[in-house]
């Protein structure tokens, strides 16, 4: 409560609160807004039906629930990001300007991925709207120009809340994208808490206890591992300029049990999700063996076990693909070296990044491990008491949790430079 206060006393980090707040009530509206021809109860509940749609709809920030012109939220912009962090394994021009070339790299990597967005959405939208069109009276007949039409509307909703996202980000208390999905999430609050009340059976009293305080669990293990790190010691030898000595400290090089944050979550959500878009996409086709791979892996990914082994295993490996692109031991290696400081014990060079990369793999195994088995743990218990209502906390409250510490950190850094 004291940061909070302190936050809305600096005039200039008030302004920038209330910015933001005003950019997600703006998202939030336009997520209301729906495209012409829809019937919204229908819609409703079949998103409360299809789980695989339902997990979409809080990916894009819920602007799907409703059809609205902003019904792709920031999916493509994920999917762009991606793609183009995968691309810089492949491509050392693209890995050169993302990691070494400053500012300037990093801006230029960035506008390719918002050049990449727009087909992306462009078919992703024609992908929804195609699925939904199939399901009897959620969306009437539209003519060629009508379709064009409702592409380019979506198209340019994305590239919208894109914007706004990156105007968040500009104001440094938290990922503008991150805090987009955050206010989707947070926004379906009330809507689940009357159903619950609506819905609730005296009989399921005691589970509906086990599934709060999983949920406090699961904040609180979530709040550990983010916070937890592993301090490497570190000695600078002494120098001498002029009159002046310089080093001669002991400080420690802090890394981080989840150095990805909610990152991996989205990404693989990201990825997961688009197998079952696709599947279903062509599920109705009139080529036989198309349409029998489409039911295939339709089937495959609404079996619990598989989905949930799927979403554990890429929740792993995103954490450490992330990590591997955020944490370069190479890079840390060569700045101890420069700076004359050296790990006890441990050869300044390549024998201080082979020390950094081992302690790496064991520190983030045990983030990559917490963070999948906290995504599936929902579903878990979801195939053990048969309730469905909470079938998405998991993934949200993750989400929400991680975001929130992640605008913590940002706040109390902009606090304490003020002070300095």
């Amino acid at each position: 409560m004291d940061k909070i206060l302190k936050l809305f006393k600096i005039p200039d980090l008030r302004k920038r609160v209330f910015f933001i707040v005003a950019l997600l009530i703006v998202f939030r509206v336009a997520a209301a807004v729906p495209v012409p021809g829809i019937d919204t109860s229908r819609l409703a509940q079949f998103f409360e039906q299809n789980q695989l749609f339902g997990l979409i709809s809080l990916f894009t920030g819920g602007g799907l629930e409703n059809l609205s012109i902003v019904m792709l939220g920031v999916g493509p912009y994920i999917t762009a990001s991606i793609i183009m962090q995968l691309l810089t394994m492949i491509f050392p021009s693209l890995e050169q300007m993302y990691k070494y070339e400053g500012e300037a790299g990093r801006a230029k990597f960035n506008q390719y991925s918002r050049l990449l967005t727009v087909p992306l959405a462009i078919l992703q939208g024609f992908g929804f709207l195609t699925l939904l069109s199939r399901q009897q009276g959620l969306v009437g007949s539209l003519s060629l120009i009508q379709w064009v039409t409702a592409l380019l509307v979506v198209t340019a909703g994305t590239m919208f809340v894109m914007w706004l996202g990156e105007l968040i980000t500009e104001k440094n208390l938290g990922n503008g994208v991150s805090l987009i999905i955050f206010g989707g999430i947070i926004s379906r609050g009330p809507q689940t808490i009357r159903q619950l009340a609506v819905g609730y059976d005296p009989s399921q009293l005691f589970t509906y206890i086990g599934y709060f305080v999983l949920a406090i669990i699961i904040i609180a293990g979530v709040i550990y591992i983010s916070e937890a790190q592993r301090n490497i010691p570190i000695t600078y030898a002494k120098r001498v300029r002029g009159f002046k000595v310089y080093g001669g400290v002991s400080t420690y090089l802090p890394m981080r049990v989840n150095n990805a944050g909610v990152i991996p979550i989205i990404f693989a959500l990201s990825l997961l999700l688009f197998p079952g878009m696709v599947a279903n996409f062509f599920a109705g086709s009139n080529i036989a063996f198309i349409s029998k791979i489409s039911q295939f892996f339709t089937t495959f990914l609404n079996n619990q076990f598989a989905y949930g082994s799927m979403y554990f295993l890429l929740v792993v490996l995103f954490t450490y693909f992330y990590t591997a692109v955020t944490f370069s031991p190479k890079s840390i290696s060569e700045n101890i070296q420069r700076q004359g400081g050296y790990i006890p014990g441990i050869r300044p060079g390549p024998a201080t990044a082979d020390f950094l990369t081992h302690l790496l793999n064991r520190v983030t195994l045990v983030g990559a491990l917490f963070l999948g088995l906290i995504a599936v743990l929902p579903s878990i218990v979801q195939g053990a008491t048969g309730i469905t209502a909470f079938a998405l906390g998991g993934t949200s409250l993750l989400i929400v949790v991680s975001v929130a510490l992640e605008v913590m950190k940002q706040v109390q850094a902009q606090l304490a430079m003020y002070e300095y």
